[in-house]
């Protein structure tokens, strides 16, 4: 999508985000995780990790969770545990490295890896010797192919100078920051004081490291911002040429992260005043030369991920946009996420549970779900809905064996209102394409396929943070 594509109407927008406004799923999976069961257990996990017919050929990726942070951002709503406490950091890595064990253990052929990640929490809140250790953990059981991506996520306020060094001597390759927004009045209403130049200087000291990537993340609708004080985030994020930028949608989750009840009180930007934040952001990403790739996340177009765009192998994972469509994804530590060919695996979220686990016997998974094979059609649905911005019938029929339009005519029937409103368009034989407008609400087109989200409205209970 370029500039002149995105030319849209801002009083159409503003005039049809009420009836979209609502909640739903990011499709980070499908089935979404309230999907997953917990009779889905260790030995359910152990035996997909085990599948006849699985080649020493095929790549893996890796996720790593880091749980630990120093202090806690009032806007978060990830698994984390806020401590300074030396010993929790000695006790999850020798438990970790038990889980990585049991999961080698479990895979019947050798398999490298082609991608690692790690997230949080602040995986730099290991020192530099824990994080050389963790990596060592991770590659011995999974040993990295040359010119893999290997990245993660880091808190400029507790990154040094000698975790860059040790992170480039393991062979990290990309880094992304927590960069949220830079004025004073949200930085303190987020319990997150970071001036801009101390992240600028972890900048410079990844650049200068040999970095290939340098990636920000961003948050709009925060208490307080206004376009006018985004705009001066956006000169300041611009001014330090990241290769990537994920400006993500403050998700209001109280039932999730308690903290967030205070923000209530403060001056969050209503709908209207967080749509003007968020399409003045994309205006200027693409005006200095990024790419949308889709919902939230922006490259350089000679980034990977805008290359995977163009090839068709852009993933949607927990993780948001990254590549390797159809590569089996391994999580690692409290509340990852495993991705298999048929099947989710989650383990226990909170540390307390999850390492006794993990240390006494390997695997300590929570959740997990067998996909059917409605499952795994819906998937590919919604996945191309998500990640390439159209759905082609003759693509659906020769992997599926059956024709779309008449195995999908409620939902296309369904879709009738977006349709008029301008989201999609729509081809006789099914085939859809969503427009610009469209991609800013891709979200709600793809509930449109979800089987499961009908019940879980039902139910009552708030799961999902709003579409817009």
């Amino acid at each position: 999508m370029n500039g002149e594509a995105f030319a849209l109407d801002l009083d159409r927008v503003e005039a049809i985000l009420p009836r979209y406004t609502t909640e739903g799923p990011r499709y980070t999976s499908y089935p979404t995780a309230p999907v997953w069961k917990e009779a889905y257990g260790p030995e359910q996990y152990r035996a997909d990790l085990g599948r006849e017919g699985a080649s020493a050929e095929e790549g893996l990726s890796l996720y790593v969770h880091v749980p630990f942070c120093r202090s806690l951002c009032h806007f978060c709503a990830c698994n984390r545990v806020i401590t300074r406490k030396e010993e929790l950091p000695v006790r999850f890595l020798d438990a970790i490295e038990r889980e990585v064990a049991a999961v080698r253990e479990a895979i019947r052929v050798p398999r490298t890896a082609t991608q690692q990640h790690w997230g949080g929490g602040t995986p730099t809140h290991l020192t530099p010797d824990q994080v050389t250790r963790l990596f060592r953990i991770v590659t011995d059981a999974f040993p990295m192919r040359e010119g893999a991506e290997i990245s993660i996520e880091v808190d400029p306020r507790v990154t040094t100078e000698e975790h860059v060094a040790a992170l480039r001597e393991c062979g990290f390759n990309r880094i992304s920051m927590g960069l949220q927004d830079v004025d004073p009045h949200v930085q303190e209403a987020i319990h997150r004081i970071q001036p801009a130049e101390q992240t600028a200087q972890l900048v410079e000291w990844s650049r200068s490291a040999g970095f290939e990537s340098v990636n920000f993340d961003l948050i709009y609708g925060l208490p307080y911002q206004t376009e006018e004080s985004f705009a001066r985030t956006l000169d300041v994020v611009i001014g330090m040429q990241p290769d990537r930028i994920a400006l993500y949608s403050y998700a209001h989750v109280t039932w999730v992260a308690k903290q967030q009840r205070g923000f209530e009180r403060k001056d969050l930007p209503d709908p209207s005043a967080k749509a003007r934040i968020m399409l003045g952001a994309i205006r200027r990403f693409l005006e200095e030369g990024y790419r949308f790739i889709g919902l939230d996340h922006f490259a350089r177009p000679e980034d990977e991920l805008s290359r995977a765009v163009g090839d068709r192998t852009l993933r949607r994972n927990f993780m948001g946009y990254t590549t390797q469509a159809g590569v089996d994804l391994l999580g690692f530590g409290p509340s990852a996420i495993s991705e298999l060919r048929e099947s989710y695996a989650q383990s226990f979220r909170d540390l307390d549970s999850w390492q006794p686990a993990a240390a006494e016997h390997g695997l300590a998974t929570m959740r997990g779900h067998h996909l059917s094979q409605d499952d795994v059609e819906r998937r590919w649905i919604i996945g191309r809905i998500m990640c390439h911005g159209e759905l082609r019938a003759e693509e659906f029929e020769a992997t599926f064996g059956h024709v779309f339009a008449p195995r999908y005519a409620r939902e296309l029937e369904q879709l009738g209102p977006v349709i008029a409103d301008g989201l999609v368009t729509r081809a006789e034989d099914g085939s859809l394409c969503v427009t610009p407008l469209g991609r800013l609400l891709v979200r709600n087109v793809a509930m449109v396929f979800d089987a499961y989200l009908g019940d879980q409205r039902k139910s009552g209970k708030p799961l999902f943070s709003k579409t817009v």
